[in-house]
């Protein structure tokens, strides 16, 4: 066969079966073009799942009637004129292919007027066929219709789902739209039926009805605002607390400019920002904006837009991981008791659960009976290992209360019941350890003054395989650097002559086998490096206090306060949330109390 050029219409076909995959990829188009245009307010209408009808309506800046011939040529925009153009592309869309792959593929018009114009203009395309624009009445901004989609292809109509399937994937591609660009009012309607109404946010009142709308009420309840910025980089929005997690990743939206992206590197960054708080097979719920210079990002680089590749990656990682770490790290438990609402990204990140106080002269007064009933004095850091008296010749200060409260009982051994000003605390004392003491020997290890450890009285044997003990004995140093010294005393027995002083009443046999499997699981000692935090969260948990363990009040309120100052104390080191909070109108609730 001999090499032939492509007739025009069979190369839009082509160009169309990269873009338009189906009747959604159509409504991202319009969706770009239409905020590319400026508009303020955009309405959808969709008909049979958009393979009917596609509707399109935006009070942008328009076309004029030139712009509107020229705009259903291939490769024709107003957005680029330059390499340079391209390597800083600031516009959703920029590579004018669009609307001539739609038109190739669809019974097409569009209808538009722009600023200044006494009327506007409307052009037809079926297929290869376009017409030339005529006049027509319209007010300022564009209409697009597409009509019949894929009429002309029926092999890819066959690939078109049920109506159900294709507008649910335009009922969540408006959704990301909505989140996109919150000062947008966008609408949608369904066979006739209005279904969705996002109205432009004025100030933060509105901003938070439409997050919600958008994501749910609790996820604005359960959720930190972040904005910071630092070289260049502006991150903003909200990301999920790690209570608030969910099975599947289907509550993800990242945005680069305004754009929304499905990255391996954002996916990573934040997934690594989670580690430590969530739950094994949880995938943390966020909405995120990132801003940066647009010449450092190159974005095209996928057919549709979707993916993004960032100019220097490594950076752009730490950044994101770094500001979620640390916004996840200093969620703690008098963040949830503040009085003003959650904020919005553009002020400081903080996070606030909504609760019911008690009259203050009730608060006051059953307070002041707690203070008078467990006077002691501020209780040292608490320690799982040993019992600590309380000293009676001391008590509090007067002022408001913790924001855990004061310790009121332990039940079964398990839960410290504790009261605050606004009602009922449950914490799960283990986990709460657990916590406490994964970060302080974390920090210790961050911090290079390595594990202190402290020697046996009476070195404890332990026997295990001889492949365990041939490896005990190569990554003697290992061990070393989290305060354990090991010696192999035979081909099937070990020495532990030296504990971490935290783990002291550890069962040393127990944890020197669950220390050996982390490492017999990380391979190399390099890796096991990168790996210590699981290591040490091994050992934390078996140097943490235990069930059926009795705790006094002053240990029990010992506990609360140290969960105060720790980093990550709403979750133990395997993502489990380590205490709840019930204030008074849930209580009342319960009782059917004022019912």
């Amino acid at each position: 066969m001999t090499v032939r050029q492509l007739p025009q219409n069979l190369i839009n076909q082509i160009a169309a079966g990269e873009v338009i995959e189906r009747p959604a990829s159509v409504v991202k188009e319009l969706l770009e073009n239409a905020i590319d245009a400026g508009a303020t307010r955009i309405d959808i209408e969709i008909d049979g799942g958009g393979a009917k009808l596609i509707r399109i309506r935006d009070d942008g800046c328009g076309l004029t009637e030139a712009d509107l011939a020229m705009a259903v040529r291939p490769h024709a925009t107003s957005k680029i004129s330059s390499l340079e153009d391209l390597e800083g592309v600031a516009t959703l869309g920029f590579r004018g292919e669009a609307l001539a792959s739609i038109a190739s593929v669809s019974r097409f018009s569009m209808t538009s007027r722009c600023d200044g114009s006494q009327h506007g203009h409307r052009i037809h395309s079926t297929g290869a066929d376009n017409a030339a624009p005529e006049p027509a009445s319209h007010p300022e901004g564009t209409t697009v219709e597409v009509r019949d989609l894929f009429y002309n292809t029926p092999a890819r109509r066959k690939f078109v789902r049920t109506e159900k399937t294709e507008f649910n994937h335009i009922d969540d591609l408006v959704k990301r739209a909505a989140l996109s660009r919150m000062d947008v009012t966008i609408r949608l309607s369904h066979n006739g039926r209005a279904l969705r109404n996002y109205p432009a946010t004025t100030d933060q009142q509105q901003l938070e009805r439409r997050l919600a709308s958008l994501m749910g009420s609790e996820f604005l309840e359960q959720s930190l605002a972040i904005e910071h910025e630092h070289l260049g980089l502006q991150l903003s929005g909200w990301v999920g607390l790690p209570t608030y997690s969910r099975s599947q990743a289907d509550q993800q939206y990242f945005f680069v400019n305004g754009r929304m992206i499905k990255d391996r590197l954002v996916t990573h960054a934040v997934r690594q920002s989670y580690q430590d708080v969530l739950f094994h097979g949880r995938h943390p719920v966020y909405c995120l904006f990132l801003a940066l210079d647009p010449r450092k990002v190159d974005v095209n680089v996928h057919p549709t837009k979707a993916e993004v590749r960032f100019r220097d990656g490594r950076s752009v990682h730490d950044f994101l991981f770094r500001t979620l770490h640390h916004a996840l790290a200093g969620d703690r438990p008098a963040d949830r008791f503040e009085s003003a609402q959650p904020a919005a990204p553009q002020q400081m990140p903080t996070y606030q659960q909504s609760a019911l106080p008690m009259r203050r002269s009730d608060a006051g007064a059953a307070i002041a009976d707690q203070k008078a009933l467990y006077r002691e004095s501020p209780p040292a850091p608490f320690d799982g290992s040993r019992r600590q008296q309380p000293d009676m010749t001391a008590e509090p200060e007067d002022g408001e209360p913790p924001p855990l409260g004061y310790a009121i009982a332990h039940l079964h051994g398990v839960y410290i019941l504790a009261q605050n000003k606004t009602g009922l605390i449950v914490v799960d004392a283990h986990a709460a350890h657990e916590r406490i003491t994964y970060e302080r020997m974390k920090s210790a290890l961050d911090q290079g003054e390595g594990i202190r450890s402290q020697m046996l009285l009476v070195p404890v044997n332990v026997q295990v395989s001889e492949r365990e003990a041939d490896i005990a004995e190569q990554r003697a140093g290992d061990f070393a650097q989290f305060g354990m010294e090991i010696t192999r005393m035979g081909n099937e027995t070990l020495c532990v002559r030296r504990v971490p002083t935290l783990l002291q009443h550890a069962d040393a046999a127990a944890l020197v086998r669950d220390v050996l499997s982390d490492i017999v699981t990380a391979g190399s000692s390099e890796r096991l490096r990168d790996n210590a935090n699981e290591v040490l969260s091994t050992m934390a948990c078996h140097g943490s206090v235990r069930a059926n363990r009795r705790l006094s009040v002053p240990e029990m309120n010992a506990l609360l306060r140290d969960m105060e100052r720790t980093e990550r104390s709403g979750q133990c080191n395997h993502g489990r949330p380590t205490w709840t909070h019930l204030d008074m109108h849930e209580l009342d609730r319960l009782f059917l109390r004022g019912q």
